[in-house]
């Protein structure tokens, strides 16, 4: 047996409140509320006010938290022009990760050292607010369309959408993307989490900490897996050619994207609300072909191998029929985990500490003179 945790994997770094993932049991619940419950009772903006507060909210509360959020959508106006002067095949993770970065220099509340935490949560909504308008201002930029004005009167989902497409959005693609918020709002300490807490650790500020966040979420073992579902998808192309696209898969043991998770070991609990989305949206759109490529997948690796899809699995096919282009999938991951994200890193100021594991040592076991430069 190992003397030590490979890529701390079991270890226990810290407490948390936020997320409680039962990996064994399929269970995710915030702040003991199922997460099946908050899908069926809440929007996105009351779970953002439970992750930041501790409590769901009444409505004088969320009415509170909607004008923060809308009233803080509005870009500096170099931020904007860093978003129109980037090439069109810009990788939209690096625009997003680079775009919030930019946004620390124009907030002089973006201070290090010992926190002030009221400012903080200030600071923490506006970035959540500002994440899905750099996202989609830098969409209709490289697409040559005009940047709108941002609005007050929509919900952070229907904005997102509305900054997209320029169009007023329908209630189902509204409340699709809404659950899909919701149920990627956090999700205890993933790699990416990881990170923006250990960047706060240090006593950075929230912008440096969201920075390493979305550094992080942009690898494709993390964030990047439902991009790789469509793909897949569309790499076996019909129906009636993926029972042979995933035996020989199986065959050659290559990854199959979206299926499995590094925590749940039975059926990934965010997974049922999106497969359902996926399936009202394709019977909407009369276009069944991806949907039900998914589900004949996720049937043969259930029968096969004992592995369920994941919530990148469906995710993919949600976005993909709400008309999102693939390489905004990751991304809208970002716009929803950055309520937890920023959650996550305003709990480890209040009891911080330096993240400072060891390392085990693997290198020469005794040292050596350095020879002349001549004679090496």
């Amino acid at each position: 047996m190992s003397d030590y945790a490979k890529g701390l994997e079991g270890v226990i770094a810290n407490e948390s409140a936020l997320s409680k993932v039962e990996g064994q049991a399929g269970r995710l619940s915030y702040l003991g509320y199922d997460i099946d419950d908050l899908v069926e009772n809440c929007t996105f903006e009351e779970v953002t006010y439970l992750l930041h507060n501790g409590k769901l909210p009444n409505q004088a509360e969320l009415e509170g938290l909607e004008t923060s959020l809308r009233g803080n959508r509005e870009l500096p106006v170099q931020v904007i022009d860093f978003i129109k002067a980037l090439p069109k095949d810009a990788v939209p993770m690096d625009v997003l990760r680079t775009g919030v970065s930019m946004l620390g220099i124009f907030d002089d509340r973006a201070a290090v050292g010992e926190p002030n935490h009221e400012v903080n949560r200030e600071v923490a909504l506006s970035i959540v607010a500002k994440t899905p308008v750099i996202v989609a201002y830098y969409h209709r930029a490289r697409q040559g369309l005009e940047l709108l004005p941002v609005r007050t009167d929509l919900s952070e989902a229907a904005h997102f959408l509305y900054l997209m497409t320029g169009e007023e959005p329908g209630e189902a693609a509204i409340r699709t993307l809404d659950i899909a918020y919701i149920i990627h709002a956090d999700h205890g300490m993933n790699a990416s989490t990881f990170s923006a807490r250990v960047t706060t650790g240090t006593l950075s500020d929230l912008y440096s900490a969201m920075t390493s966040a979305i550094g992080t979420l942009k690898g494709p073992l993390h964030g990047g897996a439902n991009e790789g579902v469509i793909k897949m998808l569309k790499e076996i192309g019909s129906e009636d050619a993926v029972d042979a696209f995933v035996e020989d898969c199986l065959v050659n043991k290559k990854k199959i994207m979206g299926i499995g998770h590094r925590v749940y070991k039975v059926l990934d609990p965010r997974a049922p609300h999106l497969q359902k989305m996926a399936v009202k949206l394709t019977e909407e759109l009369g276009e069944s072909k991806w949907i039900n490529m998914s589900e004949r997948i996720a049937t043969i690796m259930r029968e096969r191998k004992g592995l369920n899809a994941n919530v990148d699995f469906y995710s993919a096919t949600v976005y993909y029929s709400l008309d999102i282009p693939t390489d905004l999938f990751t991304p809208i991951f970002a716009i929803a985990r950055m309520s937890g994200w920023t959650a996550q890193v305003l709990e480890q100021l209040k009891d911080n500490r330096l993240y400072r594991p060891l390392t085990k040592y693997v290198g020469p076991a005794t040292t050596s003179p350095v020879p002349p430069i001549s004679e090496r």
